[in-house]
């Protein structure tokens, strides 16, 4: 059975990945770790939990000969919109926290790690339909800049040192577990919390925006089948594109209101909006349903069912 470290184990993935591996590899197979205060209770409560920076090299590698760790899932990461506030803690957390992951991995002799990339790696010179799996990247923010290094980063430690390191370019994920976390794709949740408490959203981006989106169970198990394909079926290692469905912001707003009666949307856009509008508006995945037979199963309708089903509850609202 693996032994599974899972750094940055209370985000948006890792609040969904850690209870999903549990299931998998079983609970104490799964080390959840933060360099927060606090672990919510069903990841405190479902296993081993350890505290520690990505920055710090030692303490990971402590925890990882702690206990036999041979899978890494290194999900540390400061996200776009919080990055372009604070420029240098990105560039220290998104990828010198990610080479020292690899390097403890690589001297603890992790077996297979998993890192996630993001159409943040995209930028305003990128085709922005069906944005092919290799293209141009350059983006324009210091997040997208950090997952560009990142692909180049864990290409070359698994051609260098052998070390099997897997990755997705992750789209805007929705998922009711985790609340916004500021990301620009962030209003895709925030639009759902705010219908089902007030009964209105005040958008960051305009109505005409269309961005790459998934629901958070295709992500984590798309994630997991990437983990369990054999590597010889693998033919990209910096990382593959990942898609699921794509709708502008007011396709979004129209498909919630059917849902919450009296729901309205308003538009405002922030700075957000201009890196949307640097980001692709659909992404072609054939690379990863050709290697790996990927293939979501939410589209906008049947996510947005279950969204307010499970909001509804954990917000306590009828």
């Amino acid at each position: 059975m693996a032994k599974v470290l899972i750094i940055g184990a209370v985000g948006q993935i890792g609040s969904d990945l850690t209870v999903a591996l549990r299931k998998k590899h079983g609970a104490d197979n799964v080390v959840a770790s933060t360099r927060k205060t606090e672990f919510p209770l069903e990841i405190k409560d479902g296993g081993p939990c350890e505290y520690f920076d990505v920055q710090d090299k030692d303490a990971t590698m402590k925890v990882m000969k702690k206990y036999g760790i041979d899978m890494v899932y290194q999900l540390a990461s400061l996200l776009s919109a919080t990055g372009e506030k604070n420029p240098d803690l990105a560039f220290q957390i998104n990828l010198l926290g990610l080479k020292n992951s690899l390097d403890a991995a690589r001297e603890c002799g992790v077996k297979r790690f998993f890192w996630p990339s993001s159409i943040a790696a995209f930028g305003p010179t990128t085709p922005r339909e069906r944005t092919p799996q290799r293209t141009v990247l350059e983006p324009s923010t210091m997040y997208g800049v950090t997952k560009v290094a990142g692909e180049l980063l864990c290409q070359y430690y698994f051609n260098k040192y052998g070390l099997d390191i897997r990755s997705v370019r992750y789209p805007g994920l929705i998922s009711w577990k985790a609340e916004p976390g500021g990301g620009t794709t962030d209003y895709s949740v925030a639009i759902y919390y705010d219908a089902i408490k007030h009964g209105s959203y005040k958008c960051f981006v305009g109505p005409q925006t269309v961005l790459p989106m998934m629901y958070m169970p295709d992500a984590i198990r798309g994630t997991v089948e990437l983990m369990d394909a054999p590597s010889e079926k693998l033919t990209v290692r910096t990382s593959y594109n990942l898609a699921a469905i794509s709708f502008s912001a007011k396709e979004l707003a129209d498909e919630v209101a059917r849902h919450i009666a009296g729901f309205t949307c308003t538009y405002e856009p922030d700075s957000r909006q201009k890196i949307a509008d640097s980001w692709p508006k659909s992404i072609d995945d054939s690379q990863a349903r050709k290697d790996w037979n990927w293939k979501h199963e939410y589209d906008l309708s049947k996510m947005s069912v279950d969204m307010i089903a499970n909001l509804k509850v954990k917000l306590g609202k009828k």
